[in-house]
């Protein structure tokens, strides 16, 4: 399947996968993932797991005597979250929604979520979720992108900034959560201990295409009568004819139950 872009639309395990492997995906997991200071034999609960991708990690962190708790609601996701974490016996695949994790009231002792809350209908209770699930002194890291920093350097600079107004406006659910992390986590009776501003710079047309959708969104923002077609057609183009340029910025909260 592809747009009339010619943009193909991804397998959206392959995506986020391939999103977590870059260099920006990397370093700000890494990143969170020291903060959170996971101690061997603790219990740790990746919200909205996803395929996996940092089960494997947590796993290490929380060694064979821990246990990790991956939970989301996509049976498909789960499928890849199994098979990456084959022969990890202290891993737990849940199906659930993280509106109403599968997890007992005060057990867990770190946790995180990680470009989950720009898609959850309702943040605040996610957090309180997250809040409900972990013990006294727990520590848990959110991480997520703020949309409205999205920028795409091209000629038409209009174009550029009409597809991210589209972007928040239309595609992401809560597409300036990055900012407001800190304030909702401490609303929802965590504290807060680091706050962290990180921007993921893309400079290859095609890496950029893929983890942020520019062909894909840019086709939809056509087809819903937002960007002129011929317009957009034009910007597109123009991004893979020389130097390409783009970011935005994520920013991660660790807080304390």
């Amino acid at each position: 399947m592809s747009s009339t872009l010619g943009v193909p639309v991804p397998d959206q395990a392959a995506y986020m996968l391939r999103a977590a492997a870059g260099d920006a995906g990397r370093a700000y997991k890494q990143q969170l993932l020291d903060l959170l200071d996971i101690q061997p034999g603790q219990t740790v609960l990746d919200a909205g797991c996803g395929p996996g991708t940092d089960l494997p990690a947590l796993a290490r962190r929380a060694g064979t005597h821990g246990t990790v708790i991956g939970v989301d609601r996509d049976p498909a996701m789960l499928v890849h979250a199994r098979e990456r974490t084959h022969g990890l016996d202290q891993v737990q695949i849940r199906e659930g929604d993280i509106h109403a994790l599968p997890v007992e009231p005060g057990t867990v002792d770190r946790a995180k979520t990680d470009r989950v809350l720009m898609h959850v209908a309702e943040p605040a209770d996610a957090l309180a979720q997250l809040h409900r699930a972990t013990r006294p002194g727990a520590r848990v890291g959110l991480a997520e992108p703020d949309w409205d920093t999205l920028i795409v350097d091209a000629e038409d600079l209009e174009t550029s900034r009409a597809f991210t107004r589209y972007t928040t406006a239309e595609v992401v659910r809560n597409a300036t959560i990055g900012r407001s992390l800190a304030r909702l986590a401490e609303q929802a009776g965590f504290r807060t201990e680091a706050v962290l501003a990180t921007t993921p710079v893309f400079r290859d047309f095609q890496d950029a295409d893929h983890t942020l959708g520019l062909g894909r969104i840019m086709q939809r923002a056509v087809d819903e009568g937002h960007i002129d077609r011929d317009r957009g057609r034009r910007w597109f183009s123009s991004l893979s004819d020389g130097p390409f340029y783009a970011s935005f910025t994520l920013v991660s909260v660790v807080c304390v139950r």
